[in-house]
């Protein structure tokens, strides 16, 4: 009986070395492309078996998903740019990251037939510099910065976006954005898709003008300042943002416990209070991005 199956095992052994050893016969340049076209096209025509998922996030997307919310109209994206870096004693290092995630839903969902990119998490700056207490990083170099902006946005055109907006929630990130908005815009030329950066996105000096005289809240800190009055960099707009997403990203408990819930004369209690400040001031910095697009689509027409 083992004889037999030894047997067995070796014919089968001969016969699959045999068929791995015949020549194949090599494809020309015209048939590769004709099998991946009709790859493509089979993919294309493909059946979705499941209901799409409600997101706004390019990668909570499947590719199905994906395939269908931009054939259904959904042709604008949105690349949102953050950092990490010091805030001071009580803000998580990757404020802006924080922000982005509400802004970026906020606007697309203001815009409407829109999708929300990858966060670009890190900022330029000098990455191989010396490193000292209370500077936070990683950060990658301006050059790496755009070339990584510019890829993104060389790739979501790709996938059949026509309208693609660099929105930074970071000051140094501005000049990366506008750099890779330009080489893209340079490079295609005539072609169906726009790339813009929308520095509206980022105006901290009407956020606290909008805070401070519309709202009248006292905060003290100045235009165009970098801190307030408690000398760390840290102010009312961001925190109150933040605390919306995550009280935990601005030690909400831990500066209860410690005596320091306020921030720039402006106490933090209740915390519900702050946080709907918060949904305003998202309000209130969606309604200047959204004009500015739509400043920049009327000037596309």
């Amino acid at each position: 009986m083992h004889m037999r199956w030894l047997i067995f095992i070796a014919v089968c052994l001969i016969t699959t070395d045999a068929v791995a050893q015949r020549p194949t016969r090599q494809l020309t340049p015209e048939q590769i492309e004709a099998r991946q076209a009709a790859r493509q096209a089979e993919l294309a025509a493909a059946q979705r078996p499941i209901r799409a998922l409600n997101s706004l996030w390019i990668e909570e997307l499947t590719w199905m998903e994906i395939r269908d919310a931009i054939r259904e109209g959904n042709t604008t994206a949105l690349v949102l740019t953050g950092g990490v870096e010091s805030n001071g004693p009580h803000l998580a290092s990757g404020k802006h990251n924080y922000s982005n995630k509400l802004m970026g839903e906020s606007v697309a969902n203001a815009l409407g037939g829109t999708l929300i990119a990858p966060l670009v998490t890190l900022e330029p700056g000098n990455p191989s510099g010396p490193v000292t207490i209370g500077n936070t990083g990683p950060m990658v170099s301006q050059e790496t910065y755009i070339a990584w902006l510019t890829d993104i946005g060389d790739s979501l055109r790709g996938m059949g976006f026509t309208q693609v907006y660099f929105l930074g929630d970071s000051g140094g990130n501005r000049r990366g954005m506008q750099a890779a908005a330009d080489v893209l815009n340079d490079r295609y030329e005539g072609d169906p898709t726009d790339f813009h950066h929308v520095p509206e996105f980022y105006n901290h000096d009407k956020v606290r003008q909008y805070i401070q005289e519309t709202l009248g809240i006292p905060e003290e800190m100045e235009y165009q300042a970098s801190s307030g009055s408690d000398g760390i960099h840290e102010e009312l707009s961001i925190t109150s943002i933040m605390s919306v997403v995550d009280p935990t990203s601005i030690r909400f408990d831990q500066r209860v416990e410690a005596g320091r819930a306020s921030i720039n004369g402006i106490s933090l209690l209740p915390l519900s209070e702050t946080q709907a400040l918060g949904r305003m001031l998202i309000n209130y910095r969606t309604r200047l991005t959204v004009d500015a697009i739509e400043a920049l689509r009327a000037g596309l027409k």
